[in-house]
This record gives structure tokens, C-alpha cells and sequence, in this order.
């Protein structure tokens, strides 16, 4: 960025604009006594210096290109192949923002159209918008979409206990003064047998996780049974999912989802130090008009040539915001665009490939786990790349020493996300651990237990 200064002949322009005769006078309100306080600051130093300094302060961070990690609950460490970063570093798509005039911008639609495609194969969703801001913005737009459909008649949701906490956290933010009422997950005894006996003509929706945030996974069966359970009440039902494990399970539409919401950082965006990522949303083609954020849709010009455009963005988002489906009015094109990538990229078979390596190397770390004295797998449910394990001690202390000893970032301690688990973690595995890595996990533990 290049730093323009005013000139002096500007600055008593500026001054006589607005009607005083100096920077004095213009922070005259500032209390004498705080206006130039004393600053206590290093020596200056050189470009060369601070960029020295900065590097070393640098090397102070826990990256993931030197520590193992098997960490997840809600994002995770995959490979992202180099095309991603090689397009979306390209300087058209560095703000990629909301294409308002269609005939300057059919490359950003088309990827936002290429990227719903891919998405509403990958769900079995009819509709997927592009994009929301993260998958908790996205459980909370489920909500509100949901009462909207029932016309503001229904107004409970009820959430399993299994929704990843901090959705359920963002759903109720959104939803303040809204006289929504949120039910469900009080207790983590409230399985889907449990949530279905709640439903009354009140419930606009109710919302599961499918793995859930445990990483466990419920039989497409069961799930249909549920899904005809909710829609003879009434209701909706919303399924959250990583978007990685639909390469090996079947897609929440097939079993009777109306709206399917989830994070997109899996498919081709880095941690990135928690954000930005990007919600994807889907639902039926019936709900469409109820739905937050854009649809580019595909149509052809005067001329008989395939061009894109914005097929649907509700104008009082943008002006009259009180008649709007929401009140978010720009997405995270640039990370649906990495998704995008991503996706095309690897292909049918390709994500399908990762799917499997992530379920099979997450099951042989459960096993090497499990065999190690003090520590046990929960192998209740059938599980995708997460699963649960009791711990001979609490799973912080055992953390700190594994990261401290071993350069490894251990599981999610589950006693912050629910008290009557303290004595457990939630482990994740992805295609990017070798069996050296499982090994050497399950080595680190057996010592810092010891």
C-alpha cells in the first residue's frame, strides 16, 4: 500500500470545511491531560531489524508443519492439493465478493455455480446457496429458515445434545428476542428416540448431527425412520455433516433431510488459525425462496451462449432489512471457491478415496489406543474419523505433556463441551497421519499416563 500524505495547502481545506482553524483546535474536546500521553516504546528500528524480530517471534507459534496433530472437533487437518491455492491465489478471485453486475462478472459465477453443483451432488440437497460464514452461522439461518417456512406458526427447534456445542451456542445468539424456543440438548441422554417424543405442533425443525460431535455414526435406517417421525409432525428436519465423510456415507437428502447445513473448511481450506471458513447450506427446491444468501444460476445470452447470473438474492437483504430471509449480505466466496477446487480437483473416486482412508486410519489408532493400559474406545456406535476415549487421567494434563514432550496436539477434552465427560477425549485421525504417526501417538500416550 502506498502512503499518500496530505499536503498542508489539504489540510487547512479540510479544516475550513468543517469549521476550525487547527488540529489543536479540533481535539480541543480530548482532555488536556490525556491527549499526548507518554508512549512506551522500543527504540525505532529498521525494516530489516523488525522483519528479524518478527521471524523470531514467529518461531514462538505451534504450527502443524512440526507438531502432530490429532485434534478435530469441527476442523480438520487434510491435504490440500497445490491447484487450490494456484486458483484462488489468482488476482480476479483475491475479493471475491457479491457479483452485482453479471456481464463483468461470469468467472466468479460460474465457480459459485460449479461449487453449488458439486455441493448439491455431494448432500442430495435439490438447492445449495454459496455460501454462509461457518457451519455455526449456517445451523443458525436452518433455524430461522424453518420458522419462516411454517410462517412464523411453529416456533420451537429442537437441537440433539450431539450438535457440535458451539452451534448450538450461535443458534441461540441468533435467534435472541425472536421467541424462538430452543429445546433438546439439556442432556445427553436425549437420543433420537428421545428428541422424536418431543415433537408437537409447536417444532418448526429439529437438528441432528450425522457423525455427530462424538464422531459417531447413525444407521441410514434409523435416520429415515426419524426424518418420516419429524415430517408426520410437521416439522423439518436439519442434518449437519462434514462434507468429507459424504464420500463414504449416504447423503442426508437420501434418508429425508429438508435442509442440510455443515462446516466447508474440510474440503480445501487450511485451519487457518480458525477462520475464515465457509457454512454450506442446502435444502429442498420448495424452501428455496426461504433460504438466505445467492444461487448463481446458468442460462444462456442473446447471442444462444452459455452465461451466469444471479438467479436469486432477496433485494431487502440489501435495502429494506426488516422483510429480509437474513440479514448476512456477502458470503465466503473465496473459501467456497477453494471448496470448489477441491472438489473438481479430486473427483468423485478422489474424495471417496479420502473418506476411506480417514475411517480406516481412524479405526487403527482406536485399536492401538485401546490396547494400551488405563485407556479405553468407546465402540458403542460405529464412528467416522473421530472417536471417544476414556482416559487413566485427565485428558488437559495428559494434553500438555503430550505437546510439551511430544510435539503432539492431543484430542478434544470433552469435559468442556460436557461436564459428565471429563475423563475423556475426542481423537481425530485424517488421511495426512501414517501408521508411524498412529504409532507414535499411541507410544506418547502410554508414557505420559505412566
Amino acid at each position: 500500500m502506498t502512503y499518500v500524505p496530505h499536503s498542508e495547502a489539504d489540510r487547512q481545506a479540510m479544516l475550513q470545511t468543517i469549521g476550525v482553524k487547527s488540529i489543536d483546535e479540533l481535539f480541543a474536546v480530548v482532555p488536556e491531560q490525556v491527549r499526548y500521553p507518554a508512549l512506551k516504546l522500543p527504540a525505532p528500528m529498521s525494516e530489516q531489524e523488525i522483519l528479524r524480530e518478527l521471524q523470531q517471534m514467529s518461531e514462538r507459534n505451534r504450527d502443524l508443519q512440526h507438531n502432530l496433530c490429532f485434534l478435530g472437533a469441527g476442523a480438520y487437518n487434510h491435504f490440500v492439493p497445490s491447484v487450490v491455492d494456484h486458483v484462488i491465489s489468482r488476482s480476479e478471485f483475491f475479493t471475491a465478493y457479491t457479483p452485482y453486475q453479471p456481464e463483468v462478472s461470469q468467472g466468479t459465477l460460474q465457480t459459485i455455480f460449479e461449487y453449488q453443483s458439486m455441493m448439491c451432488a455431494l448432500t442430495g440437497m435439490e438447492v445449495v446457496n454459496a455460501s454462509h460464514y461457518d457451519g455455526a452461522t449456517a445451523a443458525a439461518e436452518a433455524v430461522i429458515m424453518a420458522v419462516n417456512v411454517a410462517r412464523g406458526k411453529r416456533r420451537k427447534a429442537i437441537v440433539s445434545p450431539f450438535l457440535h456445542p458451539e452451534y448450538r451456542q450461535t443458534i441461540r445468539t441468533y435467534t435472541q428476542g425472536m421467541e424462538i424456543q430452543i429445546v433438546g440438548d439439556e442432556s445427553t441422554r436425549n437420543d433420537l428416540a428421545a428428541l422424536a417424543a418431543m415433537l408437537d405442533n409447536q417444532t418448526a425443525c429439529v437438528i441432528i448431527q450425522n457423525p455427530d460431535f462424538l464422531g459417531r455414526i447413525e444407521s441410514p435406517e434409523a435416520l429415515s425412520d426419524f426424518a418420516a417421525k419429524v415430517h408426520a409432525a410437521g416439522a423439518l428436519l436439519v442434518v449437519s455433516a462434514n462434507p468429507i465423510s459424504l464420500g463414504l456415507l449416504v447423503p442426508p437428502g437420501e434418508y429425508g433431510a429438508d435442509i442440510a447445513i455443515g462446516e466447508g473448511q474440510p474440503l480445501g481450506n487450511e485451519l487457518n488459525y480458525g477462520g475464515p471458513y465457509l457454512g454450506y447450506f442446502g435444502c429442498r427446491e420448495e424452501y428455496v425462496r426461504k433460504m438466505a444468501g445467492r444461487l448463481a444460476g446458468q442460462t444462456i445470452d442473446v447471442h444462444g451462449q452459455r452465461g451466469f447470473v444471479l438467479a436469486l438474492s432477496t433485494r431487502e437483504q440489501h435495502i429494506r432489512r426488516e422483510k429480509a430471509t437474513s440479514n448476512i449480505c456477502t458470503n465466503q466466496a473465496l473459501c467456497a471457491l477453494a471448496a470448489g477446487v477441491y472438489l473438481a480437483a479430486l473427483g468423485r473416486c478422489g474424495l471417496s478415496q479420502v473418506a476411506k482412508l480417514c475411517y480406516h486410519k481412524a479405526h487403527y489408532a482406536a485399536e492401538r489406543i485401546d490396547g494400551l493400559k488405563g485407556f479405553k474406545v468407546d465402540r458403542a456406535k460405529p464412528f467416522f474419523n473421530e472417536f471417544i476415549v476414556s482416559c487413566p487421567a485427565k485428558p488437559g494434563k495428559l494434553n500438555r505433556k503430550l505437546l510439551k514432550e511430544h510435539n503432539i496436539v492431543g484430542g478434544f477434552e470433552l469435559g468442556r463441551a460436557y461436564p459428565e465427560m471429563e475423563d475423556k477425549m475426542l481423537v481425530c485421525v485424517t488421511e495426512l497421519h501414517t501408521r508411524d504417526d498412529i504409532d507414535r501417538l499411541a507410544k506418547a500416550l502410554k508414557e505420559v499416563a505412566s
